[in-house]
C-alpha cells in the first residue's frame, strides 16, 4: 500500500505531459507559429525545470515533501491550462518557464519520495514507478489523440486533465511517503578530506552524465526515430507512428519488469546490459534496411533505455545524506540530453544524413557501460572499502541489488 500513492503520482505526472504534447499542433495552429517560434517556446520548459531542480532539496527540508508535492501538481496542472489558453508566443513562453518549473520540481520530488519506498520495502521498485509513468504517457497520448479527433477544444482536454491532476493530488500526496528531512552531517564537513568530496562529486556527476546518455536516446526515439523510418526505410506515416509506438510500448513493459530484473541480476549488471542492447538495437536499425526488423530493433531501443533513468535516481539518493538533493542533481545534469540531443542529432543529420547521425546514440550506448559501475549499491561500494556518500551510513541497503 505504501506504493500506490507514488504509483499514482507518477502516472499523473505522464499524463498531464502528454496531454500537452498532444494537443500542441492545435496551440500551434491558433497562435499561428512557425517551427522555429514554437521550438523557442517549448525550450521554455526545459529552462524552468533546470532552474527548479536545484531548489527542489532545499524546497522539501523546509515545507516537507508533500506540500511540496501538492503544490507542484496543483500549479504545473494549471500552467499547461494557462499554456493552452495564452493568446500570445510571449504569454505562451512564460506559462510554459512556470510549467516546466513545477513540472521538474514533481519530478524530483516524486522520485525522493520513491526512493524512500524503496527502502521502506526493500525491493527496486523504482523501475515500476517509471513504468506507471510510461503507462500515464500512452494513456495522455490517446486521450489527446482521441480528443482532436472529436473536435473537443484544447482548453477544454487540458482543463479536464489539469482538474484530474488536482484531485490526484490532493487524494495521494498525504499518503506519499516523505523523505527525511535534511539533519546536520555527524562528521563535521570541514573535517571531510578533499578526496572524499571529490570522489562524491563524481560519483553524482557519473551518474548524471549516465542518465544524460539514455535521456538523449530517448528524445531521439521521440524526435528523430519515426523520420528515420519514413525518410531512410521508406516505411509510411503510419508505419513510421507504429515504429515509435512500439518503442514506447516496450520501455514500459521493460520498466514494469525492472524490478525483477535488477533483483536478480543487480544494478550494475543491468545498466551494462540495457547499454549494450541499446548499441545493438541501434546498430541492426541503421545497418539492416527491412521495415520489419527496423520495428523490431525500435523495441529493442526501448528496451535498452528503460531502466536507465530510474536506476540512476535510486542510485543517487543511496549515494547521498539528502536523497532528494542527490536526485535533483543527477536529474539536473541528465535532463540536458533532452535539452542538447534532438538539436544535435538534427545537426548532424543535416550534414551527413540521418542514418549516420543515429551512430551517435549506438556510441552512447557503450558509454553507459563505461559509467554503470557508478550506480552500484552502496552496501557493494562500502565492502570495496571506498566509503558511502558524505561518509555516513544509509538507512535501507538491504534493497536486492548487487553488482
Amino acid at each position: 500500500m505504501l506504493a500506490v500513492p507514488i504509483y499514482a503520482v507518477f502516472a499523473t505526472n505522464g499524463l498531464v505531459f502528454a496531454t500537452w504534447v498532444s494537443r500542441l499542433p492545435a496551440v500551434r495552429e491558433r497562435l499561428d507559429a512557425s517551427e522555429p517560434e514554437l521550438g523557442a517556446a517549448l525550450l521554455c520548459i526545459a529552462i524552468g525545470s533546470l532552474v527548479s531542480m536545484p531548489l527542489t532539496a532545499r524546497l522539501c527540508d523546509r515545507f516537507g515533501a508533500r506540500r511540496v508535492l501538492l503544490t507542484a501538481m496543483v500549479t504545473c496542472s494549471g500552467a499547461f491550462v494557462l499554456g493552452v489558453l495564452a493568446p500570445t508566443l510571449p504569454t505562451l513562453g512564460a506559462a510554459l518557464v512556470l510549467a516546466g518549473a513545477t513540472y521538474g520540481t514533481w519530478d524530483v520530488t516524486m522520485n525522493a519520495s520513491g526512493h524512500q519506498v524503496e527502502l521502506r520495502v526493500s525491493q527496486p521498485l523504482m523501475p515500476r514507478f517509471h513504468g506507471a509513468f510510461s503507462v500515464g504517457g500512452l494513456t495522455g497520448a490517446g486521450l489527446g489523440a482521441l480528443a482532436a479527433g472529436l473536435g473537443v477544444p484544447v482548453w477544454a482536454h487540458v482543463a479536464g486533465i489539469a482538474v484530474a491532476a488536482v484531485a490526484v493530488g490532493l487524494l495521494m500526496t498525504p499518503k506519499v511517503v516523505e523523505p527525511p528531512r535534511h539533519l546536520e552531517p555527524a562528521q563535521p564537513a570541514q573535517q571531510a578530506s578533499t578526496g572524499r568530496r571529490r570522489r562524491i562529486s563524481l560519483r553524482l556527476m557519473a551518474l548524471g552524465l549516465l542518465t544524460a546518455c539514455t535521456t538523449l536516446g530517448e528524445g531521439a526515439a521521440a524526435d528523430w526515430g519515426a523520420l528515420f523510418l519514413h525518410d531512410e526505410r521508406g516505411a509510411s506515416e503510419s508505419t513510421a507512428a507504429i515504429g515509435y509506438a512500439v518503442f514506447s510500448l516496450a520501455m514500459a513493459v521493460a520498466r514494469f519488469g525492472g524490478t525483477w530484473v535488477i533483483t536478480h541480476v543487480g544494478r550494475v549488471r543491468a545498466l551494462r546490459i540495457s547499454g549494450i542492447g541499446v548499441s545493438a538495437a541501434l546498430v541492426v536499425l541503421v545497418a539492416v534496411d527491412v521495415i520489419p526488423v527496423a520495428l523490431v530493433a525500435m523495441a529493442g531501443w526501448g528496451l535498452g533505455v528503460a531502466l536507465v533513468f530510474p536506476a540512476a535516481m535510486s542510485a543517487a539518493a543511496e549515494h547521498s545524506s539528502r536523497p532528494a538533493q542527490g536526485i535533483a542533481t543527477v536529474a539536473t545534469i541528465g535532463y540536458g540530453g533532452f535539452l542538447i540531443g534532438p538539436p544535435l542529432i538534427g545537426f548532424l543529420a543535416g550534414q551527413v544524413g540521418l542514418g549516420v547521425a543515429l551512430w551517435v546514440v549506438a556510441a552512447l550506448g557503450i558509454v553507459m557501460v563505461a559509467l554503470s559501475p557508478a550506480a552500484a549499491p552502496v552496501a557493494a561500494t562500502r565492502r570495496r572499502g571506498r566509503g558511502t556518500a558524505d561518509g555516513q551510513e544509509t538507512i535501507g541497503t538491504t534493497i536486492p541489488s548487487s553488482c
